[in-house]
C-alpha cells in the first residue's frame, strides 16, 4: 500500500474520532454524565486530529467558551500545517 494512501486513511480516522469525541461530550455534559477528560480531547488533537475537533466544537457549540480550546486548537493545527510544510513536504519532492 502507499504511504500517502495509508496517511489519509489515518488522518481521516483520527478526524472521524476527534469530531466524535466532541459530539460525545457536549451529549454527556448535557446529562450531567461522566466527562470526557479535556486532555484526551486536545490529545486526539495532537495526533492529527485537529481538523476532526476543531469543526466538533464549534458545529456542537463546545467548548467555544473555553479559551484553551478557542486558541488551543487552532494553534495545534498550525503547528501541525508547518511540520508538514516544512519537514514533510520536501521530503516528497526528493522522491
Amino acid at each position: 500500500m502507499e504511504t500517502s494512501f495509508i496517511i489519509l486513511m489515518y488522518l481521516l480516522l483520527v478526524n472521524t474520532i476527534g469530531f466524535y469525541l466532541m459530539w460525545a461530550d457536549k451529549r454527556k455534559a448535557k446529562k450531567s454524565a461522566f466527562r470526557i477528560p479535556e486532555k484526551t480531547l486536545f490529545m486526539v488533537a495532537i495526533i492529527g486530529g485537529s481538523i476532526g475537533s476543531i469543526a466538533g466544537m464549534y458545529r456542537f457549540r463546545h467548548k467555544t467558551k473555553h479559551s484553551s480550546f478557542t486558541i488551543g486548537m487552532p494553534l495545534i493545527l498550525l503547528i501541525q500545517i508547518y511540520i508538514l510544510i516544512r519537514f514533510l513536504l520536501p521530503l516528497y519532492a526528493l522522491s
